[in-house]
């Protein structure tokens, strides 16, 4: 992404996939052994070091409670949500803003705290409760992973759930996808109560007048792209949150 301008237009998932193909070549009896190794690699690999087996859906939501009742107790969580709220609280003042052209829109933007601010909200209590005012909010999560195999997954999915219940969303009101998800992974979800999309939206879902939080934590600099080509106007970028990356280092790489 270039900066400053509007980002470029969407990629679509045939030329995000384009560059995952591998050309096929004439292999010996050995290189046909390995290749039928290949997908339980590539599969054990994606789940990452210290992958767990897969099992049922009881056992699955009993680790995420348990991944909660550790995250609650961290220094990181105290620590996430007074940065998430400093975010809110910001933002919340810019919609009360005049609306003017988008540069200017962009010129405003607060990402960050300037130095001696109080780190919370005037009258806000960390960790009781996060600075969403009256607005009424949705939240879309891309690329959480398998949780049901992935420790790292499945906390960043309680992290989720917990940030929903701070903010008062409803979890009806949280879209999830991944196109890793399996058949266990997707029934946990709805048991849990979010919606889980049926098709890859690659990012391109506009707000449209509705507050959003965007919770994309590790995806690719094209998912970002496309999210902000679908919403390139002051309109829906002022009701826009994003939880993920950072852009300066997506910059910077």
């Amino acid at each position: 992404m270039t900066y400053p301008g509007a980002p470029r237009a969407p990629l679509t998932s045939e030329v995000m996939a384009a560059a995952a193909l591998e050309p096929w070549r004439a292999a010996g009896p050995r290189s046909r052994r390995s290749a039928a190794r290949r997908p339980r690699r590539r599969e054990a690999a994606a789940r990452g070091p210290g992958a767990e087996p897969e099992a049922n859906e009881i056992v699955v939501l009993r680790r995420i409670r348990e991944a909660g009742e550790d995250l609650l107790i961290s220094d990181f969580w105290s620590s996430a949500l007074d940065t998430i709220n400093r975010c809110l609280t910001k933002h919340l003042e810019q919609l009360k803003a005049p609306v003017g052209s988008l540069s200017e829109a962009l010129g405003n933007l607060h990402l960050g705290s300037s130095p001696g601010e109080s780190a919370v909200a005037t009258g806000s209590i960390p960790g009781d409760t996060l600075a969403t005012g009256s607005c009424h909010w949705k939240c879309v999560c891309y690329g959480i992973g398998n949780f049901a195999t992935c420790i790292i997954a499945r906390i960043q999915l309680t992290f989720l759930l917990l940030f929903l219940e701070k903010c008062h969303i409803p979890r009806s009101h949280c879209r999830v996808y991944d196109p890793l998800f399996s058949p266990l992974e997707t029934a946990v979800l709805q048991s849990l109560g979010v919606t889980v999309l049926s098709e890859n939206e690659e990012g391109k879902r506009n707000v449209g007048g509705e507050p959003t939080i965007f919770y994309m934590l590790h995806c690719g600099t094209a998912l970002y792209n496309n999210l902000l080509w679908s919403n390139w106007s002051v309109e829906a970028l002022s009701r826009l949150v994003i939880i993920g990356n950072s852009f300066r280092g997506l910059e910077e790489r």
